[in-house]
């Protein structure tokens, strides 16, 4: 079970480490100007993307591993993990949000200003306190 915890953790910083990095592209891509610079931040966006995306299956996999294969948050006393669920796909969500978000400066739609992306960057980090404080307290 601890090979399976450990990998667990391993693939959810790197799936993080995804979800904090590619919005700040996307600011980069709302202020920038010239077409190179556009078709290099773009070009990193989609490779960062498909990136954290292979990062997020096997973390989610190892995750429904220790909770299906192990039962831990099994029981009662343990909606802590139901709330952590609930973060978990809200978290899945905003993947999906991005790749939209990425497909819209792709086509050149994009609408919003670079300060919208710099709140929206904020999101993974409030997923991550929240999911982080309920795995090691257990308040529930």
């Amino acid at each position: 079970m601890l090979w399976v915890k450990s990998l667990h953790i391993v693939f959810v910083a790197s799936w993080f480490a995804g979800l904090f990095y590619l919005p700040r592209i996307f600011v980069n891509l709302a202020e920038v100007n010239d077409t190179a610079t556009t078709e290099r931040l773009l070009l990193m966006a989609r490779r960062l993307y498909r990136f954290m995306t292979m990062l997020a299956i096997p973390a989610l996999g190892f995750g429904l591993w220790l909770w299906l294969g192990y039962g831990i948050g099994k029981g009662p006393g343990n909606a802590w993990l139901h709330a952590k669920l609930a973060i978990v796909v809200l978290l899945v969500g905003y993947h999906h949000a991005c790749g939209s978000l990425l497909k819209k400066f792709e086509r050149g739609a994009n609408t919003r200003q670079h300060t919208w992306y710099r709140w929206f960057n904020e999101i993974p980090v409030i997923g991550l306190l929240a999911a982080v404080l309920l795995v090691v307290l257990k308040p529930f």
